[in-house]
């Protein structure tokens, strides 16, 4: 039976289509949800997208933090559900609680566009055993508030336990503390990400494909998951 991965869609939202695109080209089924609607239609996982979800007002993702939806998806993520939260989507995840820290302004004050190396250091998590530790990866980064911030105990938590996903290469960006580009919750199954693996899937329109391996890690978590 083929995956179902839902993908939301938030007031400005920018790139849920990009992402559920992503999806199919993974080999899943993307199911477009809704904001407002707090059913999740049976989908075996959940992709946060990238934008600027009710126009970034109070904080980025402090307002889609209590979207009908979110309810759902956060209980359901400390079900097991597999979430991937990019850029924004990494955003919402810190406002709900479910990942530590939070996405601040960029330290230079300036949008942030380019291409971007990473390198992984975690392959345990839902969303990125398609991947070696230490592995690098190309994909592009843009956003005005990447920088991934948190207290010392935090960050040596998540340095202790191998919760740091992956992180900036060649250059910070956006000031991240550590240069960390994506963490993971304790389970595993929850990740955020700053940089756009679904902009890095296709030879046409990415500088790499290296973004694929996101998406097709967690059909292989899928696979494997008890029943």
């Amino acid at each position: 039976m083929t995956a179902r991965v839902g993908v939301v869609t938030f007031p400005g939202s920018l790139d849920d289509g990009d992402a559920a695109r992503a999806v199919r080209i993974a080999g899943a089924e993307p199911v477009r949800l809704w904001h407002g609607d707090p059913e999740l239609h049976g989908v075996d996982a959940v992709v946060l997208p990238g934008g600027f979800s009710y126009g970034d007002y109070l904080r980025c993702g402090a307002i889609a933090r209590f979207a009908p939806v979110m309810e759902t998806i956060v209980d359901a993520a400390r079900g097991g559900l597999p979430v991937l939260g990019i850029c924004n989507g990494f955003q919402i995840l810190c406002e709900a609680h479910l990942l530590p820290g939070a996405l601040t302004r960029n330290q230079h004050l300036h949008f942030r566009n380019r291409d971007q190396v990473l390198r992984i250091e975690s392959a345990g998590t839902a969303w990125t055993n398609a991947f070696q530790p230490g592995q690098e990866v190309l994909i592009p980064v843009k956003n005005g508030e990447g920088c991934y911030v948190a207290d010392t105990a935090t960050l040596d938590q998540l340095e202790a336990e191998g919760r740091v996903v992956a992180r900036y290469v060649g250059g910070n960006p956006n000031g991240s503390q550590r240069d960390i580009a994506a963490i993971t919750n304790a389970a595993g199954n929850v990740v955020g990400i700053m940089p756009h693996p679904e902009h890095a899937v296709e030879a046409l329109t990415g500088p790499s494909l290296d973004g694929l391996g996101f998406f097709t890690s967690v059909l292989k978590h899928l696979v494997g998951a008890p029943a």
